[in-house]
């Protein structure tokens, strides 16, 4: 039906393998698997040498993701990210009313300066999961607020999957803008996926705490008061090494920020520029071994410790990902899989089939580690296959619809708040509705994705 050679066939049908294997044991790193069906692959269909597919590992994001992970493994385990958190929480003082909205833009901010939604939702969820039972919210709605703060703030370019989404875009900027697609500064493209990101989950999960019981509760806590040394005691003072450690992680956003600002561009000099990036999106990884190096020499870290805190099983499933989906490029099959999408889809349709497709993958697998880099690199041939389109809206109807289903128990994110989850929650329940939401969000994504970047064009 359409044309596809062998090898183009056999590509798609390992790539989808993988994909599926990856649904069903969310165990087994899915990176090792994906290397292996791509040497096997490439030496059987695309007359490729197993030394060639394996030098296409993407060592740029290898590198950003380590520096800014390890960075923030400096942080998390010399105390700094604790204290962060209680002294956060304990703004609400004696307004029980104000600690959901406390807890949203905490985990917001946590995660956009640079932890990532992975690392927050690890630190956040045994924290204001405990917190949820002792002031009387449900554990679901407390996970919608945890996995949709999170997720919103994802893609903030200091973030993993930020730097995950932004180095895929700058590997194929060159196509688009062959295609006459205009990104402009990769660095303000990077923030604009971020806010679209942040504004489409805090829509949906606030609205669903708010519709599903959270208005109800904050009705009764008017009037209400509460000890907070019982919910967030008062912890000891930051100490230098967390002064030296809050230095840092403030410097390493002000070095993302300030470049993408048209008026500062003039100010940073050529070698400093040499250091923070290639002139069109910002080199955060760089960045961050330099200011990591510093806290060692300083005494404010401990190497071995930060090692352990990077999440490495995330970075060699990205890694693992891009070199199979290198292997599907050149056989053919990525061709191909854009004609099948091309097909049932016009150039406003195609960002809700790709937000809900991308959704229902990521329910059972990965969001960052399997779905972004087997949707993002379709961008190209879409817009080439359909006759135009917008690739930004393209982008985010991806990254948007791969991560508003993350409360789903399938995922981590839900399985950790269900883990989480007071003893007196009825887990059985709390496992159920959680699945209807993540599920139902794959509709819902795909809808509001045809609207805001279909229909609108935003």
């Amino acid at each position: 039906m359409f044309g596809l050679s062998i090898a183009a066939l056999a590509s798609l049908l390992g790539v989808l393998i993988v994909v599926g294997i990856s649904m069903y044991d969310e165990d087994l790193n899915v990176g090792i698997v994906a290397i292996a069906f791509a040497i096997i692959l490439g030496a059987v269909f695309a007359d490729t040498t197993a030394v060639k597919i394996m030098a296409s590992w993407p060592i740029d994001l290898f590198m950003i993701l380590t520096g800014v992970t390890f960075l923030f493994g400096i942080a998390t385990t010399n105390g700094t990210m604790e204290k962060l958190t209680a002294r956060a929480i304990r703004l609400a003082k004696g307004n029980t009313a104000l600690i959901p909205l406390i807890i949203f833009v905490l985990i917001a901010v946590i995660t956009t300066i640079g932890p990532g939604n992975i690392a927050t939702v690890s630190l956040m969820a045994p924290v204001v999961m405990a917190i949820a039972s002792r002031i009387g919210i449900n554990a679901f709605l407390m996970t919608l607020l945890v996995v949709g703060a999170a997720n919103g703030a994802a893609f903030s370019p200091i973030a993993p999957s930020g730097i995950i989404s932004n180095s895929l875009i700058a590997k194929m900027a060159p196509a688009l803008e062959a295609l006459g697609q205009n990104l402009g500064d990769l660095n303000v493209l990077g923030w604009k996926v971020y806010f679209n990101s942040l504004i489409g989950q805090l829509i949906v999960n606030i609205g669903g705490f708010l519709l599903l019981g959270g208005m109800t509760w904050i009705r009764k806590q008017r009037g209400g008061d509460l000890n907070i040394d019982e919910i967030a005691p008062e912890p000891e003072p930051f100490n230098r090494q967390q002064w030296l450690t809050i230095g840092a992680m403030g410097l390493l956003v002000l070095l993302v920020i300030l470049p993408s600002l048209p008026f500062m561009k003039g100010l940073f000099s050529p070698m400093v520029m040499s250091i923070l990036g290639n002139g069109k999106m910002t080199n955060v990884g760089a960045v961050a071994f330099i200011l990591s190096t510093i806290l060692l020499i300083l005494k404010a870290g401990d190497s071995k410790a930060s090692v352990k805190a990077v999440p490495w099983s995330v970075i060699i499933m990205v890694g693992g990902m891009g070199v199979l989906i290198d292997v599907m490029d050149k056989a053919g099959g990525l061709n191909a899989l854009v004609t099948m999408i091309a097909s049932v889809s016009n150039q406003t349709s195609i960002n809700g089939i790709l937000a809900a497709s991308s959704g229902f993958i990521s329910s059972f697998s990965s969001s960052s580690g399997v779905v972004m880099p087997m949707f993002l690199p379709l961008v190209p041939g879409l817009i080439d296959e359909l006759g135009g389109g917008n690739a930004v809206s393209l982008i985010c109807s991806i990254d948007v619809g791969s991560h508003i289903v993350d409360t789903s128990p399938l995922s981590l994110f839900g399985a950790m708040c269900i883990a989480c989850a007071d003893e007196k929650e009825d887990k059985g329940k709390l496992f159920r509705k959680l699945l209807i939401w993540g599920f139902s969000m794959c509709v819902v994504g795909g809808i509001m994705c045809y609207i805001a970047f279909g229909l609108l064009n935003l």
